[in-house]
């Protein structure tokens, strides 16, 4: 299997932050951090050939990523995890902007409250280089919007339009932008509506079917030559969103995200000043209504508001360049749940799942890259303080029955250090790097009450003295960097003392009908985690690109029982044409059997799969305008498989044929 790999290898379009440009100059070189930007704006001609799918959804493009995966609940919002850890020990946000799920399923992950119709890139920072924009273990996912930003482009719009035939998905948008100088707006809306998609075999995947529609507008003036302010505003909702995965649906997942900045190009020995001031309002309705057959019927909504900001400066002394920036944010998570009994005559059973915690959080990271003769090195450190309190009293005395000790208030200190070095040896790059992070538990895991998992069958309750999960972390990467040929063999160890997890107790007694038992999240003695990954790519000609990648990981914990969601051995490849205004592509993406699973945690062994797909584009313009369009097929052997990442084994679409048309009014 390995030769065939290996013989066959490209990628999809996706852009590693490492092949950044260096300085040429013989006696400085620019720093590289472990780093990927994934491409996703249309706005330039070209980019729109190298996007495999123009009109995917963000989870498609994150999928796209080697460091990404992505969980998979049902055909909508997708849970993504960056070297294998997901959402807890993460930072996503919007440009900058912290903004937190309002469900217990994590059935609305950030990423969900954003369309590839108004995003630029995503940068995708792996473990502590991610801590610039929030505490965390993993990593950070930060998702840039597509700005005009004073390009002097004056008014620009345009229509797309994609159909996919698997699950009948239609995908409508509009997009109007005027830019010049001084000012800028753009606006956008896009809509999609998709049915129940069919598995590989032909079988119908039942609640698979989602309703989402998202409408953004960004402005930004010129109040001089060296100030800006700007301001950004986004609704999204979804509805009527199936998860086959799992037991219930989504009525509507709704989010308003708007902010207001203001940015200064120098103020005296200091440059690029941008401070943001932000809201978000997030909303999230589960309910079973639409399910043939449950025991009991449910409605489980939650709620979540952010108020954030932050303050960023750089700072150019010689060879050094600094980073200071200043953040915070105030969280209000909320989620209940209401149980109707069959039995008219029977009164309701209400809770609190999220008991309205509210979270402080306020940190300082700074930075310095200093700059040698042929290589760099990047110091960083964040310090934060989080304060966790528990507002609703009914919330507080539900807790206090496992906890009667517990407080309503915690504070907690969050530390992090990275120290990263880069040496160029023409054409080797030789990266390496240490560091050490501190993350709170989250939301469920400090104060969640009885909060079902379909995927192992228990209930879960959160456990609010729980220590601080710590992460040490060492990396390493080494590249090969020549006109027609990059290769890079990268990889990254995580030792985790205070690993939090769900343990089995067996003296509690289950909340959910049907559920295999209770457990809490407590702190193990640690767990560790492995990741290495090979990438290649080759110019076979300057229109012809031939690159890919492949990937081992592996994960324990302090009684060697694997980790859950680990990846097994996983590969991508295929080879991508771009010549005038034609563009073609094969792909192949495939993973071996998942070996090392966890069935304690509700894995089994998923089987091995190689699936493949083609894409076809052209370009050409009616008078002054541009029309795009793209077609392909996806899974062209209609191969019926499930990964590592797809809840409870639920499959993979089968074959599906898409077409995507843009035109461009210039």
């Amino acid at each position: 299997m390995l030769w065939y790999i290996l013989l066959f290898q490209i990628t999809p379009c996706w852009i590693n932050a490492q092949e950044e440009i260096l300085n040429k100059e013989s006696d400085t070189i620019m720093p590289i951090d472990l780093e990927e930007v994934i491409l996703i704006s249309a706005r330039k001609e070209l980019d729109y050939q190298k996007q495999p799918k123009p009109l995917s959804s963000l989870d498609e493009y994150l999928e796209l990523s080697q460091k990404v995966g992505m969980i998979k609940r049902g055909a909508y919002a997708w849970e993504p995890a960056l070297n294998n850890m997901t959402s807890e020990r993460l930072s996503v946000t919007i440009d900058g902007m912290r903004i937190f799920g309002a469900c217990t399923d994590k059935m609305d992950p950030i990423t969900s409250y954003v369309d590839v119709s108004n995003l630029a890139k995503a940068h995708v920072a792996s473990g502590q280089q991610g801590s610039e924009y929030g505490t965390c273990i993993g990593g950070a996912i930060d998702l840039e919007l597509d700005k005009s930003n004073f390009r002097e482009t004056g008014f620009k719009a345009s229509l797309e339009d994609a159909f996919e035939t698997n699950n009948q998905l239609v995908v409508l948008g509009a997009e109007a932008n005027y830019s010049n100088s001084d000012f800028y707006v753009d606006g956008d809306i896009i809509y999609r509506k998709a049915e129940n998609y069919t598995a590989g075999n032909g079988e119908e995947i039942d609640f698979s079917q989602y309703t989402k529609y998202n409408i953004s507008v960004n402005a930004g003036y010129k109040i001089d030559e060296n100030k800006a302010i700007t301001a950004t505003t986004i609704y999204d909702e979804a509805r009527d969103v199936g998860y086959p995965a799992l037991p219930m649906d989504v009525s509507l997942a709704r989010a308003l995200i708007a902010s207001v900045g203001f940015e200064q190009n120098t103020i005296g020995v200091f440059s690029d000043w941008k401070s943001k001031v932000y809201f978000n309002k997030v909303t999230h309705v589960m309910d079973d209504s639409q399910r043939p057959d449950v025991p009991i019927r449910m409605d489980m909504p939650g709620w979540s508001d952010t108020y954030g900001f932050f303050s960023e400066i750089n700072l150019k002394i010689k060879k050094q360049d600094f980073l200071i920036k200043w953040d915070g944010f105030y969280n209000k998570s909320l989620a209940e749940m209401t149980m109707y009994p069959n039995n008219p005559n029977e009164n309701p059973m209400f809770m609190l799942t999220w008991p309205d915690v509210r979270t402080w959080n306020t940190g300082l990271y700074a930075e310095d890259k200093i700059s040698f003769k042929k290589s760099s090195l990047k110091l960083s450190t964040r310090l934060a303080v989080q304060n966790n309190n528990v507002a609703d009293d009914f919330g507080l005395n539900s807790l206090r029955i496992f906890y009667p000790n517990m407080e309503e208030s915690k504070t907690r200190v969050l530390k992090s250090v990275s120290v990263q070095y880069h040496k160029h040896l023409d054409p080797i790059h030789i990266n390496a790097g240490v560091s050490y992070g501190e993350r709170a538990p989250s939301v469920s895991e400090g104060y969640g009450f009885y909060l079902f998992n379909s995927f192992d069958n228990h209930d879960y309750i959160g456990d609010p003295n729980l220590k601080n999960e710590q992460a040490i972390e060492a990396n390493a990467k080494i590249s090969l960097e020549k006109a027609k040929l990059n290769i890079a063999l990268e990889g990254n160890i995580f030792r985790m003392p205070n690993y939090i997890i769900g343990e089995v107790n067996t003296s509690l007694s289950t909340m959910t009908i049907g559920a295999d038992g209770v457990k809490i999240y407590e702190n193990l003695e640690y767990a560790d985690l492995i990741n290495v990954s090979v990438n290649t790519e080759y110019k076979v000609l300057p229109e012809l690109t031939w690159s890919g990648s492949i990937s081992y990981h592996q994960g324990k914990d302090d009684t060697d029982r694997n980790l859950p969601f680990i990846s097994p051995v996983s590969y991508q490849s295929g080879i991508q044409y771009n010549k005038n205004s034609f563009s073609g592509a094969i792909t192949m993406k495939g993973a071996g059997k998942q070996v090392n699973f966890s069935p304690e945690f509700g894995e089994d062994k998923t089987s091995d799969y190689i699936v493949f797909s083609l894409t076809l584009g052209k370009t050409f313009y009616l008078a002054n305008d541009l029309v795009y369009a793209k077609a392909g097929v996806e899974n062209v052997f209609d191969k019926y498989y499930s990964t590592y990442t797809d809840w409870k084994n639920v499959p993979r679409m089968g074959r599906n044929f898409f077409i995507t048309f843009s035109y461009k009014i210039n």
